[in-house]
């Protein structure tokens, strides 16, 4: 990881357009959170359906999608990511640098309020909280390599992200079988399934598969970053 890099992508990522982004989703789950404890509408089956529903399923993807796409995609579109390919810096610590800001900003902004949120409603009953909040933290790796490697691939990564996330998760996944167990979300639902005892937490794909399929696309896709930002051309740094 390369200190410099890693300061100014996160200069860039907490300006003020982009920490609104960052701040407006988790601050919607903690008000959600906050309003059903108060009415007493947060027993087990609605916190989990928060949890998972808002947490998992729409907090995490648009937030690693934000900061996986945002720590290196407008560079490359403005050509800044030149001035440092030019720099005797190796490219795989180039992604991995703003991989690993990534992480950082979907832990901070998607992890921790799904943890806030879980204690807010059920306390760690059945140890759902921290279930959730382990497998969004585990979702924000996974998404974040991924969207990382689309934006060094595509100049339309948030476009093909928000189909992927919103399209083939949340709405083909609701009627296609085949998609709901080809999604990250799943993989992650099945990571919180076996740390709660929580009923209404099921995911349709087992553990070992989800594990193995989290840190297989974690991989391929922190590996297609790295070959697709070598293949770039540097002669317009000037």
């Amino acid at each position: 990881m390369n200190g410099t890099i890693a300061m100014i992508t996160f200069r860039a990522m907490l300006g003020r357009k982009r920490a609104l982004l960052l701040l407006g989703l988790p601050l919607l789950l903690l008000v959600l959170a906050v309003a059903l404890s108060v009415t007493g509408n947060d027993d087990l089956d609605v916190s989990a359906g928060v949890l998972q529903r808002f947490g998992l399923a729409t907090l995490l993807p648009l937030l690693a999608l934000i900061a996986g796409t945002g720590v290196i995609g407008p560079e490359i579109d403005d050509g800044q990511i030149m001035y440092v390919l030019t720099k005797p810096v190796p490219r795989e610590v180039i992604v991995l640098t703003k991989l690993v800001v990534a992480i950082v900003l979907v832990t901070l902004f998607a992890a921790v309020p799904t943890l806030l949120a879980g204690l807010i409603l059920t306390g760690t009953t059945a140890q759902m909280t921290p279930a959730f909040a382990i497998g969004v933290l585990i979702g924000g790796v996974v998404y974040s390599a991924v969207f990382v490697a689309l934006a060094v691939a595509s100049r339309n990564a948030v476009t093909i992200g928000l189909l992927y996330a919103l399209v083939w998760e949340s709405l083909l996944g609701n009627f296609a079988p085949g998609a709901k167990s080809a999604s990250i979300q799943q993989w992650c639902l099945s990571v919180a399934d076996s740390l709660t005892d929580a009923s209404p937490v099921r995911s349709t794909v087992d553990l070992p598969v989800a594990i193995g399929l989290l840190v297989a696309v974690a991989l391929v896709a922190t590996f297609l970053a790295t070959f697709r930002l070598r293949s770039l051309p540097v002669a317009s740094a000037d």
